[in-house]
């Protein structure tokens, strides 16, 4: 997430700004706009229009129909992407992304399209508006708590690039038998774990992912536990009935999975859960420099 209210000597009139529906404009403005805003952000976001497209519109949940765009006369100056579904059982809209081109900032178009955001959240009957933002962009997060957002929840992220711990097979104490699932499998058993998720990690963003695999470890034919994997060995489910922890049925399906994708590396991140932290530290995972906030504004 970014945004920015830096002051410019940039003289605007006002009057030559305008706004639209994303579905209302070509697809190279919109990614134009986000480029431009980002152009001098702490991480950069260099993306192909396609792969830009393909992902904020595909996974990432946004529609264009619910974001909007801000044009000074024929150039794109800032754009909020928005998505909306049911997360956690309430209507949700997402900011999916606050960009403003660095030559417009302090100009009122980044209240301006929060606004067209909100309104278009009440007006489809959501109950929240929620959005993740990178922990140190003190001024974005500054500017959401203004706009009445609170932050709830910390992602933390983990990666570890030298599998070879896992790639050793260890004895365990268990005796589950780990299967592949397909998606539907998966979804149906994941119903009985029940704990906050992050959004790209959610059931609705994984169903669209055509890269995912998931493998289940059972034992007395009674699934107790569930990984979910891409083949580039990003996480974004792991979860072992807490009757059973502690026999390696975790380890296990991180195993089978490294062995099976023939993986190289492994990376993952999720939100305030003490004990994933603590085993993926015991198997080698580091934590990154990379932390966000996910931010609530209730309705």
């Amino acid at each position: 997430m970014k945004t920015s209210n830096d002051q410019t000597s940039f003289m605007v009139d006002k009057s030559k700004i305008s706004y639209h529906r994303c579905s209302e404009v070509e697809d190279h403005f919109i990614h134009q706009a986000f480029q431009d805003g980002f152009s001098d952000y702490m991480i950069k976001m260099e993306i192909s229009e396609q792969d830009f497209i393909q992902r904020f519109f595909g996974p990432e949940g946004n529609s264009r129909d619910t974001s909007f765009i801000a044009f000074y006369e024929q150039q794109p100056v800032g754009v909020i992407l928005g998505g909306i579904k049911k997360y956690e059982t309430i209507k949700t809209m997402r900011c999916g992304t606050l960009a403003i081109h660095p030559d417009f900032r302090g100009k009122g178009i980044s209240q301006k399209l929060f606004g067209l955001h909100k309104e278009e959240a009440i007006k489809q009957g959501c109950k929240q508006l929620f959005l993740e933002v990178i922990v140190g962009n003190d001024r974005a997060i500054h500017f959401y708590k203004k706009l009445g957002y609170e932050k709830i929840y910390d992602i933390v992220y983990y990666s570890n690039q030298d599998l070879s711990g896992l790639k050793i097979i260890l004895e365990t104490k268990s005796a589950a038998i780990i299967r592949s699932l397909d998606f539907n499998d998966f979804q149906t058993h994941i119903q009985k774990w029940t704990y906050h998720i992050n959004w790209q990690n959610d059931i609705d963003f994984l169903e669209i992912l055509t890269d995912n695999y998931y493998f289940g470890a059972y034992q007395n034919e009674e699934l107790v536990g569930c990984l979910s994997i891409n083949s580039n060995g990003g996480i974004s489910f792991l979860m072992v009935d807490k009757n059973v922890r502690g026999q390696g049925i975790a380890t296990l399906l991180l195993q089978t999975a490294c062995k099976n994708l023939d993986l190289s590396k492994m990376y993952t991140g999720f939100p305030n859960n003490s004990l994933l932290e603590g085993f993926y530290k015991m198997h080698g995972f580091q934590k990154g420099n990379l932390a966000q906030y996910e931010m609530y504004l209730i309705l």
